[in-house]
């Protein structure tokens, strides 16, 4: 079964665009609080500076974290020392990736009850044993109590597309420009098929209209965003596939799948394989310019920041048109696509 959210195309509703995006630099370490704070002021400040405003012209927070991965109970609310106690502000959270923060940001900007809003996501991975910590987002009665760990899953994910000839070894190794001859960690996969562990936080600024073109000189409009979610049960679907993805990017890019970037949310070399194929990307775009996840995957952040990276093109004059995916869950659970033009 899937269910899913989307987009709608309706001229009548406000057009919106990110203006803004900036993110903490991606370290395998850092020595603040598990809450994000060191890392999200530098973040705030910078868009400040680049847009010219000040906290009072946000009308909207809303960020992505886990306390699971924090390891503390509303870890959230302490990263709000981040924004400062005045003035108040209106504030949501999602415990999931930002990137779907974003798309609350993004609701609540196009329903009319704001005109610009600040989205905001952190992870500190390297506070507790990340493959372990993510077992939580398992079914908690079946599979969790086994203790499998994140990256056995992929390992297990990648293993299928390999038997069922969907994929090569080569095909992982070209997408992570790894060695063959390098041991493995999670038989098939090697340390390059495998996200490094990373501390980090990102924000994004987003604007309405006449105000957006006030913000930036060239706003990176969403003309399509979507979302949807597979089964949780592993067994329950087909690993080698991500119709998710595929229904999420129908939507999204109202079947015309041509961009000059995708920025893809693929913390394993097999899964941007997967993701490719169900978005139907052309040979000739672009695949993570950025680096992807591959290069860093800061936790609750790392989809915001597919966002950004694929916005910036945009805003910076080198792209027109670019695709950004975000994940979230086991294995490819839950995706996210959204689509940014210049106009």
């Amino acid at each position: 079964m899937t269910t899913s959210a989307s987009s709608g195309s309706d001229a009548s509703l406000p057009e919106i665009a990110v203006v803004g995006f900036a993110h903490a630099p991606h370290v395998p370490e850092t020595h603040g609080t598990t809450n994000g704070v060191e890392m999200l002021v530098p973040c705030f400040q910078q868009l400040y500076a680049e847009l010219g405003i000040t906290k009072s012209d946000i009308d909207f927070w809303c960020s992505g974290s886990s306390d699971f991965l924090a390891g503390r109970a509303f870890s959230f609310i302490s990263a709000i020392d981040a924004i400062g106690a005045v003035p108040p502000i209106n504030e949501s959270h999602v415990e999931m990736d930002a990137a779907w923060a974003l798309y609350e940001a993004w609701v609540k900007l196009r329903s009319g009850q704001a005109q610009t809003a600040l989205v905001y996501g952190f992870g500190k991975s390297s506070a507790g044993t990340l493959r372990q910590v993510l077992t939580m987002q398992l079914d908690p009665y079946l599979v969790a109590p086994l203790w499998p760990d994140a990256v056995s899953i992929a390992g297990l994910q990648a293993r299928a597309g390999l038997d069922s000839g969907r994929w090569t070894e080569q095909d992982m190794a070209a997408v992570a420009g790894g060695d063959l001859g390098a041991p493995y960690v999670a038989d098939p996969l090697r340390a390059h098929d495998i996200a490094p562990i990373t501390d980090g936080a990102a924000a994004i600024v987003l604007a309405v209209g006449d105000r957006a073109r006030e913000l930036c000189e060239r706003p990176a409009w969403i003309t399509g965003i979507a979302h949807n979610i597979d089964a949780q049960a592993l067994g329950g679907r087909d690993l080698t596939r991500s119709p998710s993805t595929t229904k999420a990017a129908a939507v999204a890019t109202g079947g015309n799948t041509s961009f000059d970037i995708a920025e893809l949310h693929a913390p394993f070399s097999h899964q941007q394989l997967i993701l490719a194929e169900a978005i139907g990307l052309s040979a000739d775009t672009r695949i993570n310019p950025s680096g992807g996840a591959l290069a860093a995957n800061p936790m609750f952040a790392a989809g915001l920041e597919r966002i950004g990276s694929a916005a910036q093109a945009i805003m910076s004059g080198t792209a027109n048109r670019t695709l950004a995916h975000a994940t979230s869950g086991p294995a490819l659970q839950q995706n996210l696509v959204a689509v940014m033009e210049v106009k």
